[in-house]
């Protein structure tokens, strides 16, 4: 990339550059820290927001990315040893206090972008909120399509490997490609296998946030994991950060 973006890699001086030449669009990813099977490190949505957020910065054209929320709500998931979780009151003030001070130095446009489905409804359900704590000078939106990006998925998956059956939203074969990409000496591939395959759709994402994630699949991977591949995470962050930037205006 030939200029930064990221906020924290940035002085304050250089900010102040980007605002006053109308960079007024900021990106906030909203990851987790939560189990991926017996396979993939804990920081897979966290890892995965900071380079989408890049990606669809980039998109966007004139837009900073705000350093990754990296836990979030994950209840769900806190059956498996090692998750953390954030009460949804806890994660919401934080974002509700990233939209306060990104306002405040003249951000007109403040992107949410969770890479965590646990963090989807939640944001859905407070943007009225979140608009509120920013002011009548910021736009705050936010994408919260979980089952668009099943789909955006599966059917890269598909025209790459032939093997879209296999995207189920965790830890299967899209999210293990595309840690693959962005870590690889932390993705466990000879231990990737099969998990839970259902039809992802409203009523299995409200089964899994109510009665837990462990209640449907006992290693933790919805989908299959195995056939992941470089070339398979690579089209699935292009094509899923062509979808967000598209929703958010570009």
């Amino acid at each position: 990339m030939s200029e930064e973006i990221l906020l924290e890699r940035m002085t304050s001086p250089e900010i102040a550059a980007r605002l006053a030449a109308d960079w007024r669009t900021v990106v906030v990813p909203c990851g987790a820290v939560e189990q991926h099977g017996p396979h993939l490190p804990l920081c897979v949505d966290a890892e995965h927001g900071t380079r989408l957020g890049q990606e669809v910065a980039l998109r966007l054209g004139n837009a900073l990315v705000a350093p990754t929320i990296w836990v979030g709500c994950s209840e769900h998931h806190m059956a498996f040893p090692g998750t953390l979780s954030l009460e949804r009151t806890t994660f919401l003030a934080i974002c509700r206090d990233y939209c306060t001070s990104l306002a405040r130095h003249g951000f007109e446009k403040i992107c949410f972008l969770p890479t965590h489905g646990g963090n989807f409804r939640p944001l859905a359900e407070s943007l009225e909120e979140l608009s509120a704590a920013a002011g009548p000078a910021c736009t705050v939106i936010a994408y919260t399509d979980l089952v668009g990006v099943l789909e955006c998925w599966r059917r890269a998956v598909e025209d790459v490997a032939g093997l879209g059956e296999r995207v189920g939203g965790h830890a299967d074969i899209a999210e293990s490609s595309v840690m693959l990409v962005l870590h690889p000496d932390l993705v466990r591939s000879e231990l990737a296998e099969r998990g839970y395959l259902p039809q992802m759709d409203e009523d299995v994402i409200d089964r899994i946030i109510e009665e837990g994630f462990d209640s449907v699949t006992p290693n933790g991977i919805l989908g299959d994991a195995r056939g992941l591949s470089e070339s398979i995470g690579t089209r699935c962050i292009a094509d899923l950060a062509d979808l967000v930037a598209a929703s958010f205006g570009a």
